[in-house]
């Protein structure tokens, strides 16, 4: 971490819209390069191991194929818990409809990792946010997928979309239920000398 990064910024191994705008909103300078890891959960591995595990697997997954770069590279990822189990994006109309019936009435937990990986040096960070739906009304589940946003979403809702007029209650970080925690995001920037608050 010697080196100074603070000009450059870093690339984002995402192809998150949200993540970018997130790092956008804070004045971060970036690239994106995603990354194509296997996010298969291991038998055993708790929640929280998972997202780490991945968090940090897409960052030095992008290191190892962007060899030319002195860049950091941040890797995170995001997953919806409840009872333990993590509720992954939805493969079809039918698991995102059973996920939302599980989350209706109930409060669940947002973890969000955050890795950055530069010169051989890593940092990691764990965000934890407790999100509370309202009893969803039947014939909800069935208009909310026909909006295509359950789509791609890590527990079939987006709470910075349509989704939020699910959410009764919020506990934690916005951000982090969003995908990425920006203040924990703030202290690995800087961490690695990385800028923020640039002029946009």
């Amino acid at each position: 971490m010697n080196q100074s990064f603070t000009d450059a910024g870093l690339v984002l191994a995402s192809s998150s819209p949200r993540r970018a705008a997130l790092l956008r909103q804070i004045g971060v300078n970036f690239t994106v390069h995603p990354a194509n890891i296997d996010e298969t959960h291991y038998p055993n591995e708790t929640p929280e191991d998972y997202v780490q595990r991945l968090a940090l697997g897409k960052a030095r997954a992008v290191a190892q194929q962007m060899t030319e770069t002195n860049l950091p590279i941040l890797g995170a990822d995001t997953a919806v818990v409840l009872d333990n189990k993590i509720f992954s994006k939805p493969v079809d109309k039918s698991a995102a409809i059973a996920t939302l019936r599980a989350l209706s009435g109930r409060s669940h937990r947002v973890l969000s990792a955050i890795a950055v990986v530069a010169e051989g040096h890593t940092e990691l960070r764990l965000s934890e946010t407790s999100v509370r739906f309202r009893t969803l009304k039947e014939q909800e589940y069935e208009r909310y997928w026909s909006t295509g946003e359950p789509q791609g979403k890590a527990g079939a809702y987006a709470i910075q979309g349509l989704g939020a007029v699910f959410v009764e209650g919020i506990t934690g970080s916005y951000s982090g239920a969003v995908g990425l925690p920006l203040m924990q995001t703030f202290e690995l920037l800087e961490r690695f000398n990385i800028a923020s608050w640039n002029a946009r």
